[in-house]
């Protein structure tokens, strides 16, 4: 099942508080040789930088993994963070996703997976 167009997108992320923009976060199409993956979608979030470390990314990355699985019906999850960038990287591990390769250039990238759960009848 692919998901619905244009529900796969970089979103505005505003502060609740007062709808001040701060960063842009969101599923994006997963491309491999100019083809998207059905089933599959890219996480992405951007915050400026006086935004970090205050728990925004861990909530918007929540939010956008649990639409992905529960409304657009993902099979999987995957993103990439430039090495160096602890702080992303500990957003993706408290969110459950597994380092899966280390691309090694003059930017070097860790790329991650989630997988949909497996959810598993009572007494089955």
């Amino acid at each position: 099942m692919q998901p619905p167009e244009g529900r796969l997108a970089m979103w505005a992320t505003v502060l609740k508080a007062d709808g001040s923009y701060i960063g842009r976060c969101g599923l994006y199409p997963n491309m491999r040789e100019e083809q998207k993956v059905v089933g599959e979608a890219v996480l992405g979030f951007y915050l400026a930088h006086e935004f970090w470390g205050q728990g925004f990314a861990s909530e918007a990355g929540r939010a956008f993994v649990e639409f992905g699985f529960d409304e657009l019906k993902l099979e999987r999850i995957v993103t990439a963070v430039q090495v160096g960038n602890a702080a992303s990287v500990r957003v993706l591990e408290k969110l459950g996703f597994l380092i899966t390769s280390h691309e090694v250039g003059p930017r070097s990238f860790y790329h991650f997976e989630l997988s949909r759960p497996v959810v598993r009848a009572v007494g089955k």
